[in-house]
């Protein structure tokens, strides 16, 4: 890792390629000095004697030569985005101009950043915590309504927050518990069991509910797989067409028509969804046919919601159950949908027969007709449409599931260790990691490598 402290740096902080304008970003040591040597800026100011948080207009000047008359915008120590001293520099978006200007100051002892540096910075200097660096990538990447909620919450600190308090907690047990064990020929006892068992207890609801978040933060991160399932000719296509508002999949009244699963994504409510259609479950010799069951079988297996389809008029409740049942896990959010409900009126079927797979009612509608799609779209929305308007904090990292995961087996063992009556010694190896899980989600506890996998993700610029 550099040393920041005698390194400034830059970058264009702005999207690359030509555009209206474009933002160059310079931190470190010295950065107003070294980028006002390049400036003329109006009413001759010292930029080096303005305030912070204050903006200038000027040119830039490069062997003396006009580049581009720039906004010029500082920050001072710590009062910036890195903690450094810090100038941003918004130019025309040329890409001669952006270059020239980059090129003069890399001539000033600037280096170019490398991807996440600005924000590797603020980090190290105190800025934010680790979850919070990670959230101004997921920030930045965020497609949806619902992404970038749960980004900003982040940003914000509602992660940290809570997970700092927990481990501080937990870290004043444990230094009793370490005390305990430094005058234990004097049979004393600094560590109430009872106090440290309920700790354990809120502990350990917390991070379940953070762990157990990640199945929803995942799915609205990289957009909610729903699996379009049902016979052939069921209306599966016609559904993901009306579903995306466009003729995506081929209709056709030939059964077998969709062989491989047709994948895409649309917005419903702030939420990305990424709707599968595949091949029509049925028993068939045809090899090629065959091969598009058995990926619609595995599209299934990864999906968070599946879209049963069927007619009735060619479906039966036994076939429903037989493939529900085949299909069916308890993480799936299984919604039955019965099409062409203009050919067949009456329909009475006992819903009781589908506790197991807790469904409540059967959507009836027309695929090909939108108006009664939108009903299928509103319940799909339901189950999201909390996490993308509350401010809970929700785990979309799967570093920190991982870190979660272990904790939590810790805790367990603490657990275990305390009704047992486990010697201390023992119980604080295990107590120790748990403190150890949570200061690795936060950054409290780091390494160089892990440092460096994380910032590599970023853009360049940020």
């Amino acid at each position: 890792m550099p040393n920041f402290n005698e390194e400034t740096i830059v970058a264009i902080s702005s999207p690359p390629g030509m555009g209206a304008i474009s933002l160059i970003r310079v931190s470190g040591p010295n950065a107003i000095n070294k980028t006002a040597s390049f400036l003329n800026l109006k009413k001759n100011k010292n930029l080096q004697k303005e305030k912070s948080h204050t903006i200038h207009f000027g040119e830039f000047i490069f062997k003396d030569e006009i580049i581009d008359e720039v906004v010029v915008s500082i920050f001072k120590n710590n009062k910036s985005f890195t903690g450094e001293e810090t100038v941003e520099l918004t130019c025309h978006g040329s890409v001669y101009i952006q270059k020239t200007i980059v090129e003069s100051l890399l001539s000033n002892k600037i280096r170019l950043a490398k991807p996440g540096e600005f924000t590797l910075r603020a980090f190290l200097n105190g800025r934010m915590d680790l979850t919070q660096a990670e959230a101004v990538s997921d920030l930045i990447y965020s497609d949806s309504k619902a992404m970038h909620k749960i980004s900003l919450n982040q940003m914000r600190g509602g992660f940290q927050n809570e997970l700092k308090l927990l481990r501080a907690d937990l870290l004043h047990f444990l230094s009793m518990i370490e005390l305990e064990l430094d005058f234990s020929e004097e049979d004393v006892s600094f560590a109430n069991k009872s106090e440290l068992t309920n700790l354990v207890n809120k502990v350990e609801l917390k991070l379940v509910s953070l762990k157990e978040s990640f199945k929803v933060g995942n799915a609205i991160k990289n957009g909610v797989p729903v699996a379009i399932v049902g016979k052939p000719n069921a209306g599966k296509s016609s559904l993901l067409n009306s579903l995306l508002n466009e003729e995506k999949a081929i209709v056709s009244n030939i059964p077998g028509t969709t062989r491989d699963a047709i994948e895409d994504t649309t917005y419903i409510d702030g939420v990305k969804y990424r709707f599968i259609d595949t091949a029509g479950l049925r028993e068939t010799k045809d090899e090629i046919e065959s091969k598009g069951i058995e990926i619609a079988k595995s599209k299934v297996s990864k999906a968070s919601v599946l879209i049963y389809m069927f007619d009735i008029l060619d479906t039966t409740v036994e076939e429903i159950l037989k493939d529900l049942n085949e299909l069916y896990s308890n993480d799936l959010n299984v919604v039955l949908v019965r099409n062409k409900i203009d050919l067949k009126k009456n329909f009475d079927i006992d819903i009781k027969l589908f506790s197991k797979f807790n469904i409540e009612s059967i959507f009836e509608i027309i695929a090909t007709q939108k108006d009664t799609v939108e009903k299928l779209k509103e319940n799909l929305s339901k189950s999201y449409e909390q996490v993308s308007s509350s401010n809970d904090v929700v785990v979309t990292n799967l570093r920190h599931y991982n870190f979660l995961i272990e904790a939590l087996d810790s805790l367990e063992k603490v657990k275990d260790a305390i009704e047992n009556e486990i010697p201390g010694d023992l119980l604080s190896i295990d107590l120790k990691n748990v403190v150890h899980c949570i200061g690795e989600i936060t950054g409290e506890i780091s390494n160089d490598e892990m440092l460096g996998n994380i910032f590599s993700n970023f853009c360049i610029g940020k």
